[in-house]
C-alpha cells in the first residue's frame, strides 16, 4: 500500500467470520446517514428499526432484530459500498462511515501497566524524542536499580502497585501517569466531540504543530445508555506524543484534532458467535506502510489489560455519569513505537500519506491514510445537522402522505 489508490474495498475490511453480525453507518445522497446492516456479504437498511445507531443498540432483543431485518431484501452489497478516501466527483455510491453517531466518545489511558514507563518517558523528555530515547536506555539498562521492574504482572490499586510506585518516586520518576496506572482509578478522559470520528478507509489527520506522533490500536467497546458493551470495533487513538509529553494537561490538544479518531470497520454485535469474553482474548495487529517504504509492525494483546472492561465501564458510567445515547469507549493500547524511522535515536512518527491499518480476524481491518489535520476536509456534519436532515425527511414523508 503505497497511498489511497491502493487501499481495499469494503468487502477486504470485513472479519474473517461470515456469521458476523455487523452494524454501522452509509452515506447516502440527499439522506441522514442511513444505519446498515452488513451480514456476509450483503447490506439491509435499519432504519425500519431505529433512525441512528445509538438508538439501534438500545433495543432489547438485538440479535432476533437483526436477524428479522435480514429476512427481507437487502439495501444493497458491500461491493456497492465506497470508502471516503476513494470517492472522487462522479462518485454516488454509498459511503462507508464511522459506525457510531450519538454516541459520546471516550477513551481510557495508561490501562497496560506493562507500557507504563513509555509515558514516564514521555512525559520525563518533555516531548523530545532524542531525550526519550536517551532515558530509555536508561532505564533499560538498570536505572530502576538492581532488581528488574515487571510491570506486567502488577494489579493496578493493589499493595504490589503501591511497592512499585513508591520505588518509582524514588528513582525520582514521579508522573500523574503513576497514579491512573498503578492507582485504583484509570484515567477516563473524552476523545472526541459527538459525530466527529472517522470510519475505515478514510484519512486521520495529524496537525502540522505535531513532529512526534502515533498510531494507537486498541479495542472500543460500544456501550448503550444502560452501561451495557452490545458489541465491539477497531479503533485508532490518534497520539501527539511531543504534545502529551509536555504536559499532562494537554491531552485535550494531543487527542482531539480534525480526524484524530477512527473507528470501524463496524460495530460487531455480541451473540452466540462472538462475546464479550471473545473480545477479552482478541490480539490485534498495526501495520504502517508509508509512501517512503518504511513498514512499521505492531500488536496489541488486549489480554494484558491490566483493568477489566467491567472495570473500565464502571468507571465511565454510573450514578456519577450517565449517557443517554451510549458510548464507544477506547480501552486503550499495550503498543507504544520506539522503532527509529528518519534520524537514529528519535523513533518513530507519522508521515503524510501513511496507511495506518489496525485488524483482527473477528472484527476486521481499520484501514486510514495519514493527512494534515488543516488540510484535510474539515468536519462539518454535526448534531444540528443531523436534526436537519431527519425532520427534512419527515417533512418529505408527511408531505407524500397527504398527496391527492
Amino acid at each position: 500500500m503505497s497511498g489511497s489508490s491502493a487501499l481495499p474495498g469494503v468487502r477486504q475490511v470485513l472479519p474473517a467470520d461470515g456469521r458476523a453480525r455487523l452494524v454501522g453507518r452509509l452515506g447516502i445522497d440527499g439522506v441522514a446517514p442511513v444505519p446498515v446492516l452488513v451480514l456476509g456479504g450483503d447490506v439491509w437498511d435499519l432504519r425500519p428499526v431505529a433512525a441512528t445507531v445509538s438508538q439501534l443498540l438500545e433495543v432489547g432483543d438485538l440479535v432476533a432484530t437483526l436477524d428479522d431485518i435480514a429476512s427481507g431484501r437487502p439495501l444493497c452489497g458491500v461491493d456497492d459500498v465506497a470508502g471516503e478516501a476513494d470517492l472522487t466527483s462522479s462518485t454516488s455510491a454509498p459511503v462507508l462511515l464511522s459506525p457510531v453517531d450519538l454516541q459520546v466518545l471516550k477513551a481510557c489511558g495508561v490501562t497496560f501497566a506493562g507500557s507504563m514507563l513509555e509515558r514516564l518517558i514521555e512525559e520525563r523528555s518533555a516531548g523530545d524524542p532524542a531525550r526519550a530515547n536517551v532515558l530509555r536506555a536508561e532505564l533499560e539498562s538498570g536505572g530502576l536499580g538492581d532488581e528488574p521492574l515487571d510491570l506486567s504482572t502488577v494489579v493496578p490499586g493493589s499493595r504490589k502497585a503501591a511497592e512499585v510506585k513508591a520505588r518509582l518516586v524514588a528513582n525520582n520518576l514521579w508522573s500523574a501517569y503513576l497514579e491512573v496506572g498503578l492507582g485504583p482509578d484509570p484515567e477516563v478522559f473524552t476523545k472526541a466531540p459527538v459525530l466527529s470520528s472517522v470510519g475505515s478507509l478514510s484519512h486521520i489527520g495529524i496537525p502540522e504543530f505535531s513532529q512526534w506522533n502515533n498510531p494507537e490500536p486498541e479495542l472500543v467497546l460500544a456501550v448503550n445508555s444502560r452501561g451495557v458493551p452490545v458489541g465491539a470495533a477497531l479503533g485508532n487513538d490518534v497520539n501527539l506524543r511531543d504534545v502529551e509529553g509536555r504536559s499532562a494537561l494537554l491531552l485535550g490538544m494531543a487527542k482531539d484534532n480534525n480526524r484524530s479518531a477512527a473507528l470501524g470497520p463496524f460495530i460487531r454485535i455480541f451473540d452466540e458467535h462472538f462475546t464479550l469474553d471473545h473480545a477479552r482474548s482478541l490480539q490485534i495487529s498495526l501495520r504502517v506502510d508509508g509512501l517512503d517504504g518504511f513498514v512499521l509492525h505492531g500488536t496489541n494483546v488486549v489480554a494484558a489489560l491490566s483493568r477489566s472492561f467491567e472495570d473500565l465501564i464502571a468507571a465511565t458510567y454510573g450514578r456519577h455519569h450517565q449517557y443517554p445515547d451510549g458510548f464507544a469507549l477506547f480501552t486503550g493500547t499495550l503498543f507504544a513505537p520506539t522503532e527509529d524511522r528518519d534520524t537514529p535515536g528519535l523513533g518513530f512518527t507519522h508521515h503524510l500519506g501513511d496507511v495506518v491499518t489496525i485488524s483482527s480476524p473477528e472484527l476486521g481491518s481499520l484501514v486510514d491514510v495519514v493527512g494534515r489535520s488543516e488540510e484535510l476536509p474539515p468536519w462539518q456534519y454535526g448534531v444540528g445537522a443531523l436534526l436537519a436532515d431527519h425532520r427534512n425527511r419527515t417533512d418529505h414523508m408527511t408531505t407524500r402522505r397527504n398527496l391527492p
